[in-house]
């Protein structure tokens, strides 16, 4: 394949990676894989494992840009991140088992769900997990770091988009505050995700990783100074519009050769 080509796609894909990474806490992969998948003709597994390489220092610089606006919650999600980074590994290895578009399909329709809450629903109180009880705290925490971390080592864009939606809906932090210990999480399961499909699937296009690599982490350091300064609603809708948008396009896309046929 034309090396011009790949670089345009991975450009593309690391633009909308880092933009969604840095807007609204997802996961690169969720964005990366499925272009990848179709326009560079990468297997959907090692696609992914590209995906969540570009995601580590993506989510690194963008947490590290939220901790200094204050949008930053270490002490409540360190039984999240416990939770999350031990189920990653497992679901890495359930999604082996699969066929490789299962993986893209269950993803995107995810993402295209949790956006439009996003877009219908832009904002709600903080405070809501702090006034809990501690036991309650954890009990929330092991039950949803259990679930994302399934999620993100199975479809890796899910583990972004599901983090997010747990924090918001179900532990109830405010964006701000959710994306950025979104991002700081993701930084750790990208990297055992990522490490993991490597080591399952075997090293990937050298090429595509590392073009999504630098191009992922350019524009999620960008996105993530921006929404630093934007309010709450505004966050969320952006959040939700870019998830929306990223879950219509790749859909569109891995169904269109279906409808020739």
């Amino acid at each position: 394949m034309d090396i011009l080509f790949k670089i345009i796609i991975c450009f593309l894909a690391g633009a909308g990676a880092g933009l969604g990474t840095g807007f609204a806490g997802m996961s690169a992969a969720g964005i990366i894989s499925p272009l990848l998948l179709t326009f560079c003709g990468v297997p959907a597994y090692q696609a992914i494992g590209i995906g969540l390489a570009s995601d580590v220092l993506a989510s690194a610089v963008s947490a590290w840009t939220y901790k200094k606006h204050g949008n930053l919650d270490i002490k409540n999600a360190l039984v999240l991140l416990a939770c999350v980074l031990s189920m990653t590994f497992v679901g890495s290895y359930v999604a082996s088992l699969l066929p490789d578009h299962t993986m893209g399909y269950m993803s995107q329709i995810g993402l295209l769900v949790i956006g439009i809450k996003f877009l219908v629903k832009p904002g709600r109180k903080a405070g809501k997990f702090e006034n809990e009880s501690k036991k309650k705290r954890i009990i929330k925490s092991i039950i949803g770091g259990i679930f994302v971390g399934f999620i993100c080592g199975f479809v890796g864009a899910g583990g972004g988009m599901m983090l997010l939606f747990v924090l918001t809906t179900f532990l109830g932090y405010e964006m701000h505050m959710a994306v950025g210990t979104s991002v700081f999480i993701m930084a750790f399961t990208a990297l055992i995700g990522g490490a993991s499909h490597f080591y399952i699937g075997g090293m990937p296009d050298v090429l595509c990783l590392v073009a999504c690599v630098i191009f992922t982490l350019i524009w999620a350091r960008i996105a993530a100074v921006i929404a630093n300064k934007a309010p709450e609603k505004v966050l969320c809708r952006i959040a939700g519009v870019i998830m929306v948008c990223t879950s219509v396009i790749v859909l569109f896309f891995n169904f269109a050769p279906m409808w020739k046929h």
